[in-house]
């Protein structure tokens, strides 16, 4: 195991590399940051010299590149183009709102969609299958920017029982974790589904009922365990396009996270900001990816990792 995690790790790193060194090439061709800088003003191109050579765009992109990653090992992500603030300081007030609304969306997933999908494989081809079969589709058509606007319309515009945006207590979190959960809980709902139907027919389930277990025993220990590894395995793969979506969704709701800071950066062509973030985002998603492996053998022994 040990071997293992070491090499995963170094994939890790790598994989990090590999992305950290594509968004700095790529924010790079999106514009030049000391025109942003200047704005609308009258300005001559040696001012123009000058702020790039005071933001160190001057130097080769090779260099710019080796100097963000020292600043990475020493926990230095530098300071930002627009207002001079660190970028550490930035992402430590912005990571903690991302990750709390991302897990808690997750959790709330899991809550909703490991029972509805049991139901729907326990009644295979009656009403209650059909109508969680129906609900998961509708859940998958809606995109996640019109069914953030519809719950702001109607939770806060037509019952004002829910704040439209900010993060200013537990009601803030109501709709933007819901929007998330909703859109999670359909595609997972299905997972389990399929997952359960598959262990359900398997022959030590029939076993276990013959020995008069009680029907939740069979449920929740046996098959639920046994159906557990590809929802874990998906889950992780979620995460990745969780944050991606929480971007949009931060927009919506004014949510002062990683996908707000990012989306300015890149408004903005911070590029420090903006690389600082993808950094820690990509360093979490590798991390979550491998937690998951490692799950692999604590919910079922008879995996074995050489």
């Amino acid at each position: 195991m040990a071997g293992f995690i070491l090499k995963r790790l170094l994939q890790a790193i790598f994989v990090v590399l590999v992305v950290t060194l594509i968004v700095a090439f790529a924010i790079r061709l999106s514009g030049d940051p000391a025109i942003m800088l200047t704005g609308a003003g009258s300005i001559t191109e040696q001012d123009l010299q000058n702020i790039r050579n005071a933001l160190g765009l001057n130097r080769p992109f090779l260099v710019q590149y080796l100097g963000f990653l020292h600043g990475i090992v020493v926990g230095d992500f530098g300071r930002s183009f627009m207002g001079g603030t660190p970028v550490s300081a930035l992402i430590a007030k912005a990571l903690p709102a991302t990750l709390l609304l991302a897990f808690t969306s997750l959790i709330a997933s899991i809550l909703l969609s490991v029972p509805l999908g049991i139901l729907a494989a326990v009644n295979r081809g009656r009403w209650p299958d059909q109508l969680v079969r129906i609900l998961s589709l509708v859940g998958l058509s809606f995109p996640n920017f019109w069914l953030a606007i519809m719950l702001v319309l109607f939770f806060s515009i037509q019952l004002g029982v829910l704040p439209p945006s900010g993060m200013e207590g537990p009601a803030s979190f109501v709709m933007p974790a819901l929007t998330m959960a909703i859109i999670l809980t359909a595609t997972n709902v299905r997972l389990v589904r399929t997952a359960m139907l598959e262990t359900l027919s398997q022959q030590y389930i029939m076993v276990a009922r013959s020995k008069g277990l009680k029907d939740w025993v069979v449920l929740y220990k046996h098959a639920l365990r046994n159906s557990a590894i590809p929802l874990v395995t998906y889950i992780g793969l979620q995460f990745g396009g969780l944050i991606g979506s929480i971007v949009i969704v931060e927009r919506v709701f004014n949510w002062p996270g990683m996908g707000t800071l990012a989306f300015d950066a890149i408004s903005g062509r911070d590029y420090p900001v903006l690389q600082g973030t993808i950094t820690v985002l990509a360093l979490f998603i590798v991390l979550i990816n491998l937690l998951v492996d490692i799950a692999y053998g604590l919910i079922d022994p008879r995996i074995r990792t050489e």
